[in-house]
């Protein structure tokens, strides 16, 4: 088989008779023995796709995490030292985790089979001089390839002989409106959406017939190459995960550390080594926030039902969280950020410019007189919409209260701008019935049309390239317009990023067909019309939304320069005069190295003409940057770039197979609004997993402590240490603060300043000063509370010859530690607010924890079974008093410390904002 790498010759810029001298063919085709000795070379067309992970390798990838290890050794240790239960309940937390996460896993990504099924199952060729259908997978570079409207092109062709083709690309190029073809050679430094010398691989045929020679197949066709991208492009770590695998391996290294220290004094103190090895497991069970991965997970889980409610779709769950992070948004133009429906915004006749209001295919709206003194601009203006009706194939219509288009979009938007004019194209169609027509035709670039007319003779309508049309016409509306200023208006209105067409009839007398030319020399220039892709209203808001959160938003289309830059203009993506008003193209970037590109997609938000490795170059260049990229697409050429960014986001409605299987978000409504209230619930989410965590840590830090000082100073009596919390009781604690009370945080509301603020920095730790500081003021307080009261319990119960006292001692300090984190629970609610100032019910989910705690806290004290399984003793009523004192006592500290923390963040955010005040002009 033929090396994909081999250097291929620049096909669109070459004669055609090149093309088949170089590939040794003709337009005859090949012969079957060639193409069967062609097809062994370079094998079969098709695209292929490497194995997929195995459910062995997924399962154990769920394992490779420092704090699983130190769970699954301490569990496996106390189990061979006889404490089965101990052991057997912290495996079942290794189990569990492992589960949830090899679920998510499962839904691995299939986009390069996607890319496969992209490819049709039969083609069209001439062979042995005899047009004949073959599997299109036994398509050969040579071969001759006939196509129509609705094939799909079935490997990279270089057209030879065309007839009015157009082709549906958007998934390759992300233009808006089908590419017109034709068989000339272009330059040979055009971007793929220029290249109309060619049609590609998984491409659609919607008008038109074509022939062309097959000059790629498989791995060699821009199918293939974006296959060979996507197989390439490496996934990178998200922010949080690598905060996490970061928080993790210190946590894990300061477990295994504290466990060996007590260990070795453990056995200076002469400790028996099965109590030293004991004390070492007891503490790293505690020390263990073996319930963070599940409040990770289902945190993740809420976020992703609030974002399908806002139209964002996750598939995988690290998304959420990463959404709070991102810092640049690369945003596709056509359908994102526009409507995707072409829209006629003004007419230009020469008597008047008329404006067309309303957006979109709903047919509401109206023309108005942009000119007082051109009081007939209107008149023309109609006849000229009816002359476009009339020269088009295009219907509109009503699917359950949505506006459609049926054909070609941009004949669709003049079909709609002749209903705000009230006309009706069925009345019209069926008063000026069509007798002829010459299909639009790439060389010559219009399209025209023959009609009866009410006064018994016949009506042309043309339509096509201003200029073309301009031309043909001998009559100008107005004889003092000439063809200069005609050109200056089509002009003046592509400059405002419009496409831009020419509208022109005559009045004839009868002719047998179109073949007879006399109807050109009444040929009269009605107009000029200009359509765009309007801008999504709500899109402009959640650009500025963006922007305001210090998100920069970055546009990259594969549209004409003169397009992005209108749209960039409209949504704000330019900074000003100079640098940051410039629109880069997919050629500039070619061009660039990688060290100034980074520099170049520092200061520019406006990508024009980008192909698929143009959009994964720029994305690894802002990732170089220090960036966290959010990338949205919806064609195939997106999918290596979706794959590579930190977060890919998918078009739910015009999005290919593909691109949502290389995505992690998926937008419902192709909406770039849906991004910014995905971006939103993102840094919710972010926000309530470290309340989370200042809420989760502080216990397993306290528990620790608790251990730690047992160790160093507590008796052996009668052979056992004296431990004021037993192993299992920690992981009573451990799971019922988990679940319970560390959950409802997760459905916390966002706060007011949310999007107010900055990205967090990607190389900011997750556990950052505050965190740190929270989490040993509040183990100390929990520390000293529930020693205190295990010793005053422990000292009058052997006073009272209470029996056990132990058992009755470790419970109280239990209780302690749960009523304390029931009372704390209130004051995580908002690390840097007071819960009177976020609402003290807007989160109803927290009382309910709170309540479900005091209930299983019961169960715990006064069950017998449980008593059994955990070692505890029931209590006094009175035994609940003093462990609610010290819960209470400890909520008027944690106010003062976070009075101090918001005061300096105040004082931080004040001086940032006063540097920023000291650089503007």
């Amino acid at each position: 088989m033929e090396n994909s790498s081999d250097p291929l010759p620049t096909w669109h810029a070459l004669p055609v008779e090149q093309t088949f001298s170089i590939l040794k063919s003709s337009d005859d085709g090949l012969s079957s023995t060639e193409a069967l000795a062609r097809l062994s070379k370079h094998g079969p067309n098709h695209i292929e796709h490497g194995p997929r992970r195995g459910v062995l390798k997924i399962l154990l990838r769920q394992l490779s995490d420092p704090l699983i290890y130190v769970l699954i050794a301490a569990g496996l240790i106390a189990a061979l030292m006889g404490k089965v239960t101990d052991g057997v309940v912290v495996l079942t937390v290794v189990v569990i985790n492992t589960l949830v996460g090899f679920a998510q896993e499962m839904r691995a990504s299939k986009a390069i089979e996607a890319l496969s099924s992209l490819m049709p199952q039969q083609a069209t060729v001439t062979r042995d001089g005899d047009v004949t259908v073959v599997p299109a997978h036994e398509l050969v570079p040579g071969d001759v390839l006939l196509l129509q409207p609705g094939d799909q092109v079935s490997a990279d062709v270089r057209l030879f002989e065309t007839n009015g083709l157009q082709v549906e690309e958007a998934m390759l190029t992300g233009e808006s409106v089908p590419a017109n073809k034709f068989e000339a050679p272009v330059k040979a430094e055009a971007v793929l959406g220029d290249r109309r010398s060619m049609a590609f691989g998984g491409t659609l045929v919607v008008a038109g017939t074509a022939k062309g020679i097959v000059i790629a197949t498989g791995a060699r066709t821009e199918l293939g190459r974006i296959s060979q991208l996507l197989s390439e492009t490496v996934e990178l770590e998200t922010p949080l995960t690598r905060r996490l695998g970061h928080m993790a391996r210190t946590i894990t290294l300061g477990i295994v550390m504290v466990a060996v220290l007590i260990f070795i004094v453990g056995l200076l103190r002469e400790y028996p080594l099965i109590h030293s090895a004991l004390a070492a497991i007891t503490l790293t069970v505690a020390s263990t926030p073996e319930g963070l991965p599940a409040v990770i997970t289902i945190a993740s889980a809420i976020g992703v039902r609030r974002m399908a409610l806002r139209k964002a779709i996750i598939r995988h769950l690290p998304a959420v969280e990463t959404l709070g992070s991102i810092t640049v948004i690369c945003t596709d133009k056509t359908g994102t950020l526009t409507r995707n429906e072409m829209t006629v915004k003004a007419l230009w006749t020469p008597t008047g410019t008329v404006a067309v209001t309303g957006t979109g295919y709903a047919p509401e709206g109206e023309l108005h007189n942009n000119d007082d003194l051109a009081p007939a601009a209107s008149a023309v203006a109609t006849e000229l919409l009816r002359a476009a009706v009339l020269c088009n194939d295009a219907t509109l219509e009503n699917d359950g209260g949505r506006w459609k288009i049926v054909g070609d979009p941009t004949e669709g938007a003049l079909v709609v701008a002749a209903r705000k004019a009230k006309l009706n194209e069925d009345e019209l169609r069926e008063a000026y019935v069509r007798l002829d027509e010459i299909p639009f035709n790439s060389e010559r670039q219009f399209m025209v049309t023959l009609h009866t007319n009410a006064e018994g003779g016949q009506l042309v309508c043309i339509k096509g390239a201003p200029e073309v049309v301009a031309k043909l016409c001998p009559v100008i509306d107005d004889q003092s317009i000439e063809f200069d200023i005609v050109q200056g208006a089509a002009h003046s209105l592509a400059e405002r990023g419009m496409r831009v067409l020419g509208i022109a009839t005559a009045q004839v007398d009868t002719i047998p067909s179109l073949e007879d030319a006399t109807w050109r020399r009444e040929l009269r220039l009605l107009g000029l019309v200009g359509m765009v892709d309007p801008p999504r209203e709500e899109a402009t808001e959640a650009v500025r939304a963006c922007q305001h959160a210090g998100i920069v938003v970055k546009m990259m289309t594969g549209d004409h320069p003169a397009t992005a830059r209108t749209i960039g203009a409209l949504f704000g993506l330019f900074d000003g005069e100079g640098d940051g008003a410039q629109i880069v193209t997919g050629h500039q970037i070619e061009t660039t190295s990688d060290a100034n590109l980074v520099a170049l997609v520092r200061k520019t938000h406006v990508f024009a003409r980008v192909a698929p490795e143009h959009k994964l170059r720029l994305v690894t260049a802002l990732q170089a940057d220090g960036q966290v990229v959010a990338m949205t697409g919806d064609g195939v050429n997106d999918a290596p770039a979706l794959k590579r960014a930190e977060i890919g986001v998918a078009m739910g409605i015009s999005g290919t197979a593909v691109a949502k299987e290389a995505a992690d978000m998926v937008l419902s409504d192709d909406n770039f609004a849906s991004i910014s209230a995905a971006v939103e619930e993102g840094r919710r989410v972010y926000d309530n997993l470290l309340k989370s965590l200042a809420f989760i840590l502080p216990t397993s830090l306290g528990q620790a402590m608790i251990i730690l000082v047992a160790v160093l100073f507590f008796p052996i009596v009668d052979g056992h240490l004296q431990m004021p919390i037993e192993p299992v009781q920690i992981l009573w604690v451990n799971l019922v603060v988990a679940i319970a009370l560390a959950l409802p945080l997760a459905f916390e509301a966002r706060e007011p300043d949310l999007m107010d603020r900055p990205p967090k920095p990607p190389d900011e730790p997750l556990i950052g000063p505050f965190l740190v500081f929270r989490t040993f003021l509040v183990g100390a307080l929990m520390t000293m509370g529930a020693m205190s009261l295990f010793f005053y319990e422990y000292h009058s119960d052997l006073a009272a010859g209470i029996a056990p006292v132990l058992a009755r001692s470790q419970t109280v300090a239990v209780t302690t530690i749960i009523l304390f984190q029931c009372a704390y629970l209130l004051n995580c609610r908002s690390l840097t607010e007071s819960a009177f100032r976020i609402g003290l019910f807007s989160n109803l989910y927290v009382y309910f924890g709170i309540a479900a705690t005091l209930v299983l806290q019961l169960c715990f004290v006064y069950m017998p079974p449980l008593n059994a399984l955990f070692h505890t003793h029931p209590l006094d009523a009175t035994d609940w008093i003093a462990p609610t004192l010290v819960a209470l006592a400890g909520l008027p500290v944690l106010s003062l410390e976070k009075h101090f923390w918001r005061r300096r963040s105040k004082s931080a955010h004040d001086a940032v904002e006063t540097q920023r005040e000291a650089r503007r002009p």
